[in-house]
């Protein structure tokens, strides 16, 4: 059961809390960069890269595989960061998860092409995703965790989405590095130096998080003596109503963006769908990003106060009805209508879900168990999503593009199904009380840290 009380902390929430958000933001984009970044590449490269025997279509559902596969690892790493995030703290998670990824990353950007090492080729690109899906399986929950302890008890909402804005900050980054060096280097390189580049962004991103001190939340939970010596178990006992709630909201989302995107870049580049230069969809996402940074923040502001389950409804339902309009517009290859497609497809559809699920999914859980149960649910939906693009390419060889265009109307559907039956944890009476606490303290608002 989520917290009813105003938490331990003060209401102003704790003194570096704007670091935390950012810091963990900044992680969330490296991440990101490095997980999407393989999405990119499987549209473009992958099949030919890694699969080359294969006919078209089979090598874009191979390529599609491999994406999936990193999505089906992370519901492990989810379940294991979990575990050592309500045993033995937020941050040890964040580090090990970042530094993780980012030696996974690297690595595919020294992998050997079929051309050079035969089957093994893709065997070592599913080995390494594998490790990929593991660490960023890993990093949503204690990312999200930490800025949420330490938040604001009135503005959690607009800070887990500023950290929820390092997604479209690292999509952006992903997709611009795909873009330079589509144009500025050979085939060969071009696939391989986005993810050699994240060597640069990983050490960065470590740098910061060592100087971000653990969950206020957490210490008291440690002195107190209630940490969950099983907090899987525990959660899966006690709150396993919640996990499949936020498990289905979350499948609007994330499986949403598989299609809207991930699918819809594979489509546009088949010679044999209604077809658009790499330059004109990968300038189109990176539009659809830019933007999306700003969205994410300001749809979790928005939450902030009118409540978390009006936005949500309000994505879910545009999600419903987007999915013909979407390929409809994609369908004209026209530049300016699939930059159209893909900012509503994102800024709205996924941002508008995205901002509100941090402040939410946290809501919904306990402290003791709040780790486990957020990052199993976020991270078990992650394997629907992984394979979607795979999913939604073989309906579209078998009904066309009307098959995909269902396919995200229907994960539209669930979302807003499981919208009405999952409790609002931000409504009036909350909003409210919260107001009384941050009247209730004597002391002025801490200054954010610097």
């Amino acid at each position: 059961m989520a917290e009813s009380k105003a938490p331990h902390q003060a209401a102003q929430g704790s003194p570096e809390r704007l670091r935390v958000a950012v810091g963990c933001g900044v992680g969330a984009t490296i991440e990101t960069y490095d997980f999407i970044g393989f999405g990119t590449a499987a549209a473009l490269y992958f099949g030919d890269v890694f699969f080359p025997d294969s006919d078209p279509l089979s090598a874009t559902l191979l390529s599609f595989a491999t994406l999936g596969i990193g999505f089906a690892a992370r519901p492990l790493g989810g379940i294991v960061a979990g575990h050592l995030g309500d045993r033995i703290g937020r941050k040890p998670v964040l580090v090990g998860s970042l530094l993780l990824m980012g030696v996974a990353t690297v690595l595919i950007g020294c992998l050997p092409t079929y051309q050079m090492v035969g089957v093994w080729a893709p065997i070592l690109l599913v080995a390494v995703r594998v490790i990929q899906g593991l660490a960023f399986g890993a990093e949503w929950g204690g990312a999200i965790l930490m800025t949420f302890e330490h938040a604001p008890w009135k503005r959690r909402g607009l800070y887990t989405g500023i950290t929820q804005a390092g997604f479209p900050v690292g999509l952006l980054l992903a997709n611009l590095a795909f873009l330079l060096s589509r144009h500025t280097l050979d085939d060969n390189w071009a696939w391989r130096v986005p993810f050699l580049l994240s060597a640069v962004l990983i050490a960065v991103g470590i740098l910061i998080r060592l100087k971000i001190d653990e969950s206020p939340q957490f210490e008291e939970l440690k002195e107190s003596g209630e940490v969950v010596r099983n907090p899987l178990v525990s959660v899966l006992r006690d709150d396993w109503r919640n996990v499949l709630r936020a498990f289905c909201l979350r499948i609007t989302e994330t499986a949403g963006y598989a299609v809207s995107v991930t699918f819809v870049l594979s489509y546009l580049s088949d010679d044999d769908a209604p077809h658009a230069s790499s330059t004109t969809t990968l300038t189109a996402l990176v539009t659809a990003a830019a933007l999306g940074i700003a969205a994410t923040t300001l749809w979790a502001r928005l939450s902030d106060r009118v409540g978390r389950r009006p936005v949500y409804l309000f994505g879910c339902a545009v999600s419903v009805v987007w999915g013909v309009p979407l390929f409809l517009l994609v369908n004209t290859e026209t530049a300016a209508l699939i930059t159209v497609a893909f900012v509503i497809s994102y800024a709205v559809c996924q941002n508008s879900l995205a901002g509100v699920q941090g402040a939410w999914f946290c809501e919904l859980f306990a402290t003791r168990t709040r780790t486990a149960g957020t990052s199993l649910a976020y991270q078990l939906s992650a394997v629907v999503s992984g394979f979607t693009p795979m999913i939604a390419t073989a309906l579209y060889s078998g009904t066309g593009w009307i098959g995909p265009a269902l396919l995200f109307s229907g994960y539209g559907v669930l979302g807003l199904v499981a919208t009405l039956v999952t409790r609002e944890t931000w409504g009036p009476d909350e909003r409210s009380e919260a107001d009384r606490a941050l009247r209730a303290t004597a002391e002025p608002a801490l200054p954010a840290a610097h």
